[in-house]
């Protein structure tokens, strides 16, 4: 099974463009490496390739991935669809890149699927260039994508901002867990994490490589870098500082963060806070990084 992190950062990258906080002038003057949206491919057979989440950058995430070249026919492509973690539109709008591939399935939860229905359209416009086939993702059940063995993680009920109406309940927001069904290697893909919830430590206990919600390292961090009330509470993402303890305890996993907000100090290598994360063993890889289990 091979993942690669197509991108890292929360919605707008880094450097965020209509940002102008200490982080986002240096990776625009080339001091610090910039970042695209947070997006996942995975495979586990090297032909047959599944994005998780699609970010709106796919279109240049795509082309710096040799493993997503199209080939061997003018048309063909070696990405088979989506899988999406929940329906913010930083994770789906990317979708509207793929609209002249053929043959796509996208996998959801069905909240999630209906948001991107009813409360955004998204459905209606994609299928009217080339149909996809929409499957609901259930908690309780898993399902074989290409010589990988998928499950889905409720983690909360978070709705997107568009969606704050819709009187749909359920798992709006899920991770994934990704297991090879040669190797046995297990990868757990959780970027949005409201909290630390029960059950979580048997996920992670139970995987080799979990990429996990990094989005902030601080709880006021978002308020402290732009001088500005920020709201950030009500954006449902575990701060490293609380979600860094609970990685401590299982050193033998593989720990990433991912989904960084361009707030985020870690951003920065010779930060204190970068320090912190990896002396504790865990990893803040940059864009293109690749996983082999």
């Amino acid at each position: 099974m091979k993942a690669v992190l197509l991108g890292t950062t929360a919605g707008g990258g880094f450097p965020q463009w209509n940002c102008a906080c200490a982080l986002c002038v240096r990776a625009r003057s080339g001091a610090l490496p910039s970042r695209s949206q947070d997006c996942l491919a995975i495979s586990g057979n090297g032909t047959d390739w599944w994005l998780v989440n699609a970010s709106p950058d796919i279109r240049t995430q795509i082309a710096a991935c040799s493993f997503l070249d199209p080939g061997p026919g003018a048309r063909d492509t070696p990405l088979r669809g989506a899988l999406f973690t929940d329906a913010e539109l930083d994770h789906t709008l990317g979708l509207l890149t793929l609209r002249g591939g053929a043959g796509l399935t996208v996998w959801a939860p069905g909240p999630v699927l209906h948001a991107l229905q009813d409360q955004f359209d998204l459905r209606t416009v994609i299928d009217g260039y080339a149909p996809v086939a929409w499957r609901q993702v259930e908690a309780d059940q898993s399902f074989s994508l290409g010589g990988v063995r998928v499950s889905a993680i409720p983690i909360s009920g978070k709705r997107p901002k568009y969606a704050r109406s819709s009187t749909v309940d359920g798992h709006w927001v899920v991770a994934y867990r990704f297991e090879d069904l040669d190797s046995g290697g297990v990868l757990v893909y959780a970027p949005c994490l409201a909290s630390w919830p029960s059950g979580f430590d048997e996920v992670v206990a139970g995987a080799d490589c979990v990429l996990l919600d990094g989005t902030f390292y601080a709880a006021s961090e978002m308020g402290s870098a732009t001088g500005s009330s920020s709201g950030q509470a009500a954006m449902g993402h575990l701060p490293m500082s609380a979600s860094l303890p609970e990685l401590r305890r299982f050193p033998s996993v593989r720990r990433i963060y991912t989904h960084l907000n361009n707030t985020n100090p870690v951003l920065d290598p010779s930060s204190p806070e970068f320090s912190k994360v990896r002396e504790a063993g865990v990893e803040v890889p940059l864009d293109g990084t690749v996983i082999e289990l």
